[in-house]
């Protein structure tokens, strides 16, 4: 076994809204860990794949988007994000704006699309450990580590999360609307033939919804410390 492979993985896997993103990038710098942001790749997937007139509909050619990715990230400070540059560019806002996630979403269910990903994710986990968020860290892209969460919260909660957040960068959104695209996006992500949205059979479920995030943070570095007992 690979000094790589040895290295502890905590997987945090849910929808989005759920707060799992903010609970990562919290539990990896508590912990001095790395993180794999996972959904962000595939962001980027779509996103370079429609910059490049690239048909979402065509897995093939979307792999090979996937597989050709010019990506690099980009710590910030303690409380900032993480900035994200396609080709040189920043892409850190426009990954994350509903229609990006939706492109995302869409191709996410493409055997070769998560297939081209798979190896480009595993190969984040490195020593000291590695927190990984996203929708199939747990079940498919590190099935063996030893802690994995799966966050969730009411649709209504995370669209108004997801609201409270648009609000913040000046744009002007319905929370209707935002609870339609979410439901809508749960339904493609749970029922989605390939690695379907669902908690490992091993995994610590989380509901979120009433919780504050330091509590929530708690919780898991709790979990944490039970699993290495």
């Amino acid at each position: 076994m690979t000094e790589t492979s040895k290295a502890p993985v905590i997987t945090i896997d849910g929808p989005s809204g759920s707060g799992k993103g903010t609970i990562a990038k919290l539990l990896a710098r508590r912990l001095g860990w790395s993180i794999l942001d996972s959904g962000a790749l595939y962001r980027l997937t779509a996103l370079s794949a429609v910059k490049q007139d690239v048909d979402l509909n065509d897995p093939e050619a979307v792999a090979r988007v996937a597989q050709n990715l010019d990506v690099e990230f980009r710590s910030g400070q303690a409380e900032q994000p993480v900035s994200v540059f396609l080709m040189g560019e920043d892409v850190t806002e426009e990954i994350r704006t509903e229609s990006c996630g939706d492109k995302a979403s869409q191709i996410a269910p493409h055997t070769v699309v998560r297939e081209a990903l798979l190896q480009r994710q595993r190969d984040f986990r490195k020593s000291p450990g590695l927190v990984a968020d996203g929708r199939d860290m747990g079940t498919v892209v590190f099935p063996d580590a030893p802690c994995k969460i799966y966050m969730t919260a009411s649709a209504e909660v995370r669209a108004q999360r997801r609201y409270e957040q648009l609000k913040q960068q000046g744009q002007s959104v319905k929370i209707a609307h935002l609870l339609s695209e979410i439901k809508a996006r749960d339904d493609r992500d749970m029922n989605r033939e390939n690695a379907p949205l669902r908690p490992a059979d091993d995994a610590v479920t989380l509901d979120t919804s009433g919780l504050p995030i330091e509590e929530v943070l708690q919780q898991v570095l709790q979990i944490w410390s039970t699993k290495q007992a």
